[in-house]
């Protein structure tokens, strides 16, 4: 289960990573010239610290990684877990919940989002394995609610498994792509994306199954 934010707030409410001084420092030097191009010198520079100051706060670059996508994720899964329980009962609720939530996402923590598609080659093996399996934990998470509105005749999607990777590559993708400056907010393409997502399932509601029985 992931870590509850230290405030209770809605997963519909998105601010700024609550990451420390060194960790935003490093997420920013490892967007701009990559986990391997950064130094710990540099990522002393840019929070104002010391080489020796960062070493009391992290033992060196794989361990602020590793820090920046556990937090990362746990921040993925809690708002997942909360969307889900929003929808209730019913599974395509519980899917447009976690669309919309995995969209806004990666657009309002673009920076540490990103090297989370970026970086992963640069874990030591134990910490890919942790990182990947809270990733698959999300997935499967939608993967359930999927084959459910499958097995109801909600979704009519031949291949419910491949439908789930395109849909959550393209939530992760959103982020790279919005522009702040466009004339869409990021709400309002968090609800092409689900309208995306429901036309990818062949979404029929229930009342036009009815109609066509």
């Amino acid at each position: 289960m992931p870590d509850a934010p230290a405030v209770v707030r809605s997963w519909q409410e998105y601010e700024h990573p609550d990451l420390d001084p060194v960790l935003t420092a490093a997420v920013d030097a490892f967007n701009e010239v990559g986990y391997h191009g950064a130094t710990v010198r540099d990522i002393a520079r840019r929070c104002g610290l010391s080489v020796a100051g960062i070493y009391h706060h992290h033992a060196g670059k794989q361990e602020m990684l590793v820090a920046i996508l556990a937090a990362t994720m746990n921040e993925l899964l809690w708002r997942n877990q909360a969307a889900r329980a929003a929808g209730g009962d019913d599974p395509v609720a519980r899917f447009r919940n976690q669309i919309r939530t995995l969209t806004l996402s990666h657009i309002y923590w673009l920076k540490p989002a990103a090297i989370g598609s970026s970086e992963m080659r640069s874990l030591a093996p134990d910490n890919r394995r942790a990182i990947v399996a809270m990733r698959s934990g999300l997935q499967q998470h939608i993967q359930k609610d999927v084959d459910e509105a499958v097995a109801r005749g909600l979704f009519r999607t031949p291949y419910p498994k491949e439908a789930v990777r395109s849909v959550v590559g393209m939530c992760i993708q959103t982020g790279q792509w919005y522009d702040e400056a466009g004339e869409l907010r990021p709400e309002q393409i968090a609800d092409r994306i689900v309208q995306i997502a429901l036309d990818t399932m062949a979404y029929v509601p229930e009342r036009e199954e009815s109609t066509d029985a």
